[in-house]
């Protein structure tokens, strides 16, 4: 059997089912890569000895008729998927079961004949045509699966199976194939959408700093009621596990911050508490709420407070800069900060912004995709928050039970709908690339791969002990590169929804035009910025010569000219203006190597 390919034979003969997870040599998947590298289609290395034309009847049915004794009739069906009839002649069948007979007695013994030998109606004897059978169907689809899709012209979105043999006389195999999902995105170029941002004001940058001072500041306990400008630490419990939290430590502000957990006005809710003070708060969360499992929800939280900590925050002056490590003075601290601001700023901006367009191009778009796709991000939806929860010291199973659901459920009230909105999105992000030529060039995957590793460094991750010794470091790089790619292609697909939101667009043809032009341009700036340094060097040569002839005119006199002009052809006087390159000359040999280091 080959790599990547199960089959099971059920008793029954009629119900047989092969389970393929290698894609057919170029067969292009969903994100427009040829190859085998995702569960999305067939058998690698299969025989391409099989040559199929294609006749249309009609929209709904296709029937096809190959020259080596294959028919196949497809449909496609309204969920997305390809049913392929294919018909085998008993002549080519019988190839497969003599090979068939011959693997099987190989592995056997039958008196008489070395493995491998004996004549086929002895081994049907010994093992049952059924036994045969089921080997000749392995090897059918080991050679003919692959070429059954591409002159089907069938391109498979998940596995396909062999869901029934119709018939022995002649052969009839029945396949089903989960199609590769399509999203027509409609008439996006005239949509329109306003980019509006604006960078923030001087106080936004001023929160900012009163942040850093408040990270900064010392504290001590007290045993007083909570005022403002305390730390209050807090135990919060509540049916409901979103607002669960063990040690939570609260700032009570003047201003109330819209990113304030669990809500906005959170920690004022603390003020007058003295530690060992319980108070019951409920909350109603609004319909748009960005945590799924609040949206419109009542909750009930019973707040503990455990210690009341005042706060002492240092001078704003160069020394606190210093500490903080943004510059030596206040000045470059308060610069570093600002455009920190502007940068998350933006960043909160365009998040909301690229939803909302996104959205708004689904109303327009139309998309096809298999049940299977949507389970499979759904895997990825649950995957994801088995992990968040691990990071709180819970599993998804507790999880359940505090929600008082059980795992179907869950997933079908709240995984799915996340899953379809998601997958939706990355449908309209794939079919941008496609259909813009967007590619990744070698400079900017470059420079994410290399930020992606400094973060992961940064996070404590230690590449010596990556499990796996060097086969482990090399699957971590893999893995690394292509998130970087997908990073490098979602910010060029989402740049290029901006432009044609704002009516800037350029077409794939005027890009390729313009990028052309500018590298003939620089071509032919090269040779003129090379011959101007030249020119630069000689004239500063010149320079120095006149200067040098200038000083020696000044100090001519009529009682110095002989001595004058004896020194000029002394080497240590006429070599003086060379003195730099001599310097260059010696400094030459410790710059290369620092160059090749």
């Amino acid at each position: 059997m080959p790599k990547g390919v199960r089959v099971r034979f059920p008793p029954s003969p009629l119900s047989w089912t092969v389970i393929a997870s290698h894609p057919p040599e170029g067969i292009p998947l969903r994100d427009g890569v040829s190859g085998a590298a995702d569960c999305c289609g067939v058998v690698e290395g299969a025989r391409s000895n099989l040559r199929i034309h294609i006749k249309l009847l009609d929209s709904q049915h296709q029937f096809l008729k190959g020259t080596t004794n294959l028919k196949i009739e497809k449909t496609i069906e309204e969920n997305h998927e390809a049913k392929l009839v294919v018909e085998v002649e008993p002549e080519q069948m019988q190839t497969y079961k003599q090979r068939a007979a011959r693997k099987i007695s190989e592995r056997g013994k039958i008196p008489g004949f070395r493995p491998g030998k004996a004549p086929y109606h002895l081994v049907v004897q010994n093992y049952g045509e059924q036994a045969i059978l089921e080997q000749a169907i392995d090897y059918f689809v080991d050679a003919e699966y692959s070429n059954i899709l591409k002159e089907a012209d069938v391109n498979p979105g998940a596995s396909g199976s062999l869901e029934s043999i119709e018939s022995l006389e002649p052969p009839k195999l029945t396949f089903r194939v989960p199609l590769a999902p399509e999203v027509d995105l409609g008439d996006i170029h005239s949509l329109r959408m306003p980019y509006e941002w604006t960078a923030p004001d001087q106080s936004a940058v001023d929160k900012a700093v009163e942040d850093l001072r408040q990270m900064y500041a010392t504290t001590e306990n007290v045993e007083r009621e909570a005022q403002t400008g305390d730390y209050v630490l807090v135990d919060v419990k509540s049916e409901t596990p979103e607002l669960n939290r063990t040690g939570y430590a609260a700032v009570i502000r003047e201003e109330v911050r819209d990113t304030e957990w669990p809500y906005s006005g959170f920690a004022n809710e603390l003020l007058g508490l003295k530690p060992g003070d319980s108070k019951t708060i409920t909350h109603t969360f609004p319909e748009d709420w960005e945590v799924e499992g609040l949206k419109g929800k009542e909750t009930v939280m019973d707040v503990t407070v455990k210690t009341v900590r005042s706060v002492t925050l240092p001078e704003l002056n160069d020394e606190f800069a210093r500490t903080v490590g943004a510059g030596e003075t206040l000045e470059a601290l308060r610069e570093s900060v600002a455009r920190d601001v502007e940068a998350r700023s933006k960043a909160d901006y365009d998040d909301t912004y690229f939803v909302d367009l996104i959205e708004k191009i689904k109303e327009g778009a139309t998309f096809k995709y298999h049940q299977h796709s949507l389970e499979h991000e759904g895997e990825h939806v649950l995957e994801e928050l088995g992990q968040r929860l691990a990071q709180q010291g819970m599993d998804l199973d507790t999880y359940f039970k505090m929600r008082n659901t059980t795992r179907d459920q869950f997933i079908e009230d709240e995984v799915k709908p996340v899953a379809k909105k998601r997958f939706e999105r990355s449908l309209i992000l794939d079919e941008i690339v496609r259909s813009e030529k967007l590619e990744v060039d070698n400079a900017s995957l470059d420079a994410e791969f290399n930020n992606t590793l400094s973060a992961l460094t940064m996070q404590g991750l230690d590449f010596s002990k990556i499990r796996g010794g060097k086969k482990g470091q090399q699957q971590l790089a893999q893995a690394v590169a292509m998130e970087s790619a997908n990073r490098v292609l979602t910010r060029r697909a989402l740049d290029m929804l901006k432009s044609i939101a704002t009516g800037n667009y350029k077409s794939p043809e005027e890009r390729q035009a313009e990028s052309e032009a500018a590298a003939r341009a620089e071509a032919e700036r090269a040779p003129e910025e090379e011959g101007s340094a030249q020119s630069g060097e000689e004239k500063s040569a010149q320079a120095q010569v006149q200067a040098t002839k200038a000083e020696t005119v000044q100090d001519v006199g009529p009682d110095s000219a002989p001595e004058e002009e004896g020194s000029a052809q002394a080497p240590d006087k006429v070599k003086k203006p060379g003195a730099v390159q001599t310097v260059g000359a010696d400094k030459a040999p410790e710059e290369e190597g620092s160059a090749q280091s």
